[in-house]
């Protein structure tokens, strides 16, 4: 596991490549605040995880359970998705909008990845403070 890539994976390269063609500005893997996200917007409080649907249970065809080991892995992935709860309430009680995109969102082609970064734009121009991606919809 010490191999797994937690930072510059593939799905978020691609997504801040397309980011920054639109013109927004980032910063990376900020440190200080909970959970260490993948982008912070500081212009529009807001911040960006990106995660992987294996590790963080997304729910979709690539969350599946290895059958080997199974008590370990559902005690790992319990971890996970207790520590992204704590983070994003962390996050929200000092501020912040947060973005989750999920992996799939972003496994097609070029115009796809392009798609959820034009929604991501119109998200942080909004007054959201959550959004979630496949799901295309603002909550509040």
């Amino acid at each position: 596991m010490s191999k797994v890539s937690q930072k510059n994976t593939k799905p978020e390269m691609k997504l801040r490549q397309s980011l920054h063609r639109l013109g927004l500005r980032y910063r990376l893997h900020v440190k200080k605040l909970p959970g260490s996200p993948d982008m912070v917007f500081p212009r529009f409080k807001a911040v960006l995880f990106v995660h992987g649907c294996f590790w963080h249970r997304h729910g979709c065809k690539a969350t599946t359970t290895p059958k080997s080991s199974k008590e370990f892995w559902l005690k790992k992935f319990n971890d996970n998705v207790t520590r992204d709860k704590r983070h994003i309430e962390e996050l929200a009680n000092q501020g912040w909008r947060i973005a989750i995109v999920w992996e799939c969102a972003l496994k097609g082609n070029n115009e796809q990845i392009d798609s959820v970064a034009i929604i991501l734009r119109e998200w942080l121009k909004s007054e959201a403070k959550f959004i979630c991606l496949p799901t295309t919809e603002f909550v509040n």
